[in-house]
This record gives structure tokens, sequence and C-alpha cells, in this order.
């Protein structure tokens, strides 16, 4: 009696197991005429939403053909049109600089043009000071010793 209650509980462990695995997803069509899927489909003017800029503005554009003009990689005048002269000549300077070349322009390159954001108008630059750090030689001894050993550099 025990052997055939192990043997009984064994085949149907066994089918529970395995039922998963025969499991087949056939398609069947819909009986009653109506599918399941949704009507709902966007227009394919509306299908594809482009993100971000598209388009640089023409005094920016300016900007830049100034920039890539005083660093002698444009020798066009300034347009304000992005065009493939411009556009070559910021792929170059990109390239020069180790920087890609597909995206356009690379924003360390604008900042490197000298034309990247400025923040003088920002509240906590009221007042403040942009110039560099004093030279170390202004430090006293005193302070300078007391930093080499709280970062444990001997001097």
């Amino acid at each position: 009696m025990h052997f055939f209650r192990s043997s009984l509980a064994l085949v149907v462990s066994l089918a529970l197991i395995s039922a998963p695995a025969f499991a087949s997803r056939i398609h069947r069509a819909p009986t009653s005429g109506h599918s399941r899927t949704s009507h709902k489909t966007a227009p394919k003017a509306q299908s594809h939403k482009m993100h971000g800029q598209q388009a640089i503005e023409s005094d920016r554009v300016i900007q830049i053909q100034q920039a890539l003009i005083r660093e002698h990689y444009l020798t066009a005048d300034a347009n304000g049109k992005w065009d493939a002269t411009t556009d070559a000549a910021m792929q170059k300077y990109q390239a020069d600089q180790g920087w890609q070349t597909k995206l356009m322009p690379d924003s360390r390159a604008i900042k490197k043009l000298g034309l990247g954001p400025d923040y003088s108008n920002a509240i906590n630059a009221k007042g403040a000071s942009f110039t560099d750090p004093p030279p170390i030689t202004t430090i006293p001894s005193v302070q300078s010793a007391g930093f080499a050993s709280a970062a444990g550099v001997s001097r």
C-alpha cells in the first residue's frame, strides 16, 4: 500500500512539473468575428517625434564660426548658417582635440573655444571673485606644514 501511494505521488508530481514544458502556444482565430488587438494606431506623421535641439540659432552659429576663424580652423566668413564648411571645421577642431566628431558640436569644444556658459549673472556670482587662488608661496609655512602633516605627506 505504501509503494502504491509513493508511486502515485511520484506520477502526479511529474505530471504537474512537466505540464508547462509541453504547453503549446497555438493561435486560434477569434470565433466572434472580433479580434483582441487594439485598433488604436497613431497616424504616420505622429509616429516619430523628434526630441532635443534640432538646429543651432544663427546668432550662436556666428559665435562658433568666429571662434573657429580665430583658431584658424575656418577661413570662410561667419554667415550664421551651419553649412558643410562650418561642419568640417568643427569636426577637424574636435578631431585635433581627440574628441568625438559625429555629434556636432561637442560641449567640450564649445567651452574650449571660449563659448561656454556665462555664470556672471548667477545668483551666487554677485560679488564673487573668479580669480585664480593665491600662489602657494603666500601660504604661511606653519599653515602649510599643518596641511602636510594632516595629509600624511612629508615635506
